[in-house]
Parts: structure tokens; C-alpha cells; sequence
């Protein structure tokens, strides 16, 4: 138990440590363990992702402080697992790494937190007490990721919104549908058009776009937002 700020005893924040090496456990336990005057306990350990229901079975816990790659189950899948389960504790990744796929993963996952194993002590305490509280915790260069992505993909956006624009309303319908997989005799159908109408739409974009396949006109519909962005 530690104190509150009036004065009334309240309850540690429970953690339980996942990481497959049991070195890394053990000084996240030693670590965190009575941390902040008491306001963390390390209640349980697990050593693969496939571990942590069993170990949150036994041990009821606020946050679990997750490793990204283990053996077996990794991070992200057990994150989502643990996410599932009805009232849920936080999750906060602690990882080596920081790939934009890995952080993205995580976070749709349902992290609360993504912190690197390099951060110090005091700032890994404060991430597990901020999520058991519902606020998010991001390593600085996580966070610098995540805005430099969101610029990136909102400028691609905005690119490919502009390629499709000069597009006439028909070639526009064409693409789209060709998007979505279609042939030109399907295209051709839904559209009320021949084939070989299609098939010269189908042309007239690619030459406008500067593309040279089909695929390509897909990804670039893709990277517009779909039919509602282009």
C-alpha cells in the first residue's frame, strides 16, 4: 500500500512483467518492484506471449509491461489477446525496437504505452502509472515516428487526390472499379460500357498517371483513400 495525496492508504498499481529473457524480467522486477514509494508491485512474470493469460488468470493486474519479439507468441498477438479480456489491464511495450510496423502494430493492439528498453528507470515507472490511469505514454523518438509517418502518409494522400483529378468523371468510374479487381468485361457490365470502352479508359488513365499497369492504378487509388478519397 502507499498513500494518497490526502492522506488515505490506496493500492499499488499491479504489474506483470513479460519478456522471454529472465534476466531482463528480473531487473524489471527489481526495478519496479516498490517503486515511487511503494506505488508499483510487480505481481507476476511471464516468459512468452503465450504465457501471459494463464499468468493474468493467477495474478490480477493493472498493467502488463510487454516485450515485442519472443518466442512463440509474440508481443503484438498477445497484446490483442490481452486487450480481449473483459476489464482489461493496460499494456505498456517495452522493446529494443521501433519499427514504424512494430510501433503501428502495438498501438492498434491496444497499447497504451510504447517505450524503448534504453529509457531510464523513473520514465518506465511513470509510463506503467499513466496507463493504469487510462494516459498514453510514447518514447520521444516513437512519438517523432508517428508524426513523421502521419505527415508522410497525408502528403501521399494528397498527392495521389491530386494525380486522380485529372482524370475525367468516366475514366475516374473506370479506375475505381478497376481498383476493386475487376476485368474489363466486369468493369464493362457494371458501368454499362463495351470492353473495348473500358479498355481505352483503362489506357487513357494509365497514360495521364504516368503508370504502367493495372496494379499500379489500384495502389494509387489505395494510397488516395479508397473510392471515398479519390
Amino acid at each position: 500500500m502507499t498513500g494518497s495525496t490526502d492522506g488515505r492508504p490506496v493500492a499499488a498499481v499491479r504489474v506483470l512483467v513479460v519478456d522471454d529473457d529472465p534476466l531482463v524480467r528480473a531487473g524489471l522486477r527489481l526495478m519496479l518492484d516498490g517503486a515511487r514509494g511503494g506505488a508499483l508491485a510487480v505481481v507476476g512474470e511471464a516468459a512468452d506471449g503465450a504465457q501471459v493469460a494463464a499468468a493474468l488468470d493467477e495474478h490480477r493486474a493493472d498493467v502488463v509491461l510487454m516485450d515485442l519479439r519472443m518466442p512463440g507468441v509474440g508481443g503484438i498477438a498477445a497484446t490483442r489477446a490481452v486487450r480481449r479480456r473483459p476489464d482489461p489491464p493496460a499494456v505498456v511495450v517495452l522493446t529494443t525496437f521501433d519499427t514504424a510496423d512494430e510501433v503501428a502494430g502495438a498501438l492498434h493492439a491496444g497499447a497504451s504505452g510504447y517505450l524503448l528498453k534504453d529509457a531510464p528507470p523513473d520514465q518506465v515507472a511513470a509510463a506503467v502509472l499513466a496507463a493504469a490511469v487510462g494516459e498514453p505514454v510514447l518514447a520521444p523518438s516513437v512519438a517523432r515516428r508517428l508524426m513523421d509517418d502521419t505527415a508522410r502518409a497525408a502528403a501521399d494522400r494528397s498527392r495521389a487526390r491530386e494525380a486522380l483529378g485529372a482524370l475525367t468523371p468516366r475514366e475516374r468510374d473506370v479506375v475505381l472499379a478497376v481498383a476493386r479487381g475487376l476485368s474489363n468485361d466486369e468493369v464493362g457490365r457494371e458501368l454499362f460500357l463495351a470492353p473495348a470502352t473500358v479498355k481505352a479508359h483503362v489506357s487513357s488513365a494509365l497514360l495521364k498517371l504516368g503508370l504502367d499497369n493495372r496494379t499500379r492504378l489500384a495502389l494509387l487509388v489505395h494510397a488516395a483513400g479508397g473510392a471515398e478519397g479519390a
